[in-house]
């Protein structure tokens, strides 16, 4: 999804592995901000451009058009104000793109149905009492927020627990049943 020589902007970059990946495939300008000092000492480490900020609060000081790409994987479900992270997102890059866990999978559904416990799987592997994640959001509600803030969806996949992609002419609900996880490429409407 990334185009070869791109500006990059990973908010959340934990140890900075996908921008190296960037970095390395891509040729790309990689450039990165992460809450933990240990993610930032990490980056740091890789020689990576990066530096200690807060997605819900540092992205404001940014100006429109930084990046061709702001990219936000699997974190917006542990921001305070997802809404207003995307649309940040949005405002300094030329494009966006969130991957994240998807709450209605049904595996996900099936243990707190059957089982009465929130779930915990490979994407979402902490306990409820000591998550990074406060906002667990479905397929189909990561589309009402683009539809809301009118961002134009590019390109979107949804991925099965193994990692294969979830039939593309699939209607939402059966990715949203079918996919553990999504990746969507966003543009300004």
């Amino acid at each position: 999804m990334v185009t070869p020589g791109s500006r990059v902007l990973d908010v959340g970059c934990g140890d900075g592995e996908l921008l190296a990946l960037l970095a390395d495939s891509r040729h790309v300008d990689a450039r990165g901000i992460e809450l933990s000092r240990e993610g930032v000492a990490g980056c740091v480490a890789r020689g990576l451009s990066v530096i200690q900020g807060d997605a819900d609060t540092d992205l404001a000081a940014y100006p429109d058009d930084s990046f061709d790409y702001v990219i936000l994987s699997q974190t917006i479900q542990a921001t305070r104000n997802p809404r207003l992270v995307l649309e940040q997102m949005l405002r300094i890059g030329r494009r966006a793109i969130v991957s994240f866990p998807n709450f209605g999978h049904w595996r996900m559904r099936t243990q707190v149905f059957f089982m009465g416990r929130m779930p915990v799987t490979d994407s979402l592997p902490y306990a409820w009492w000591d998550t990074p994640n406060i906002h667990f959001c479905t397929i189909r509600d990561f589309v009402t927020l683009c539809d809301t803030i009118g961002a134009e969806k590019e390109r979107a996949v949804a991925l099965d627990a193994a990692g294969g992609k979830v039939g593309v002419s699939a209607p939402w609900w059966l990715w949203n049943l079918f996919g553990a996880q999504a990746v969507f490429l966003l543009k300004r409407g």
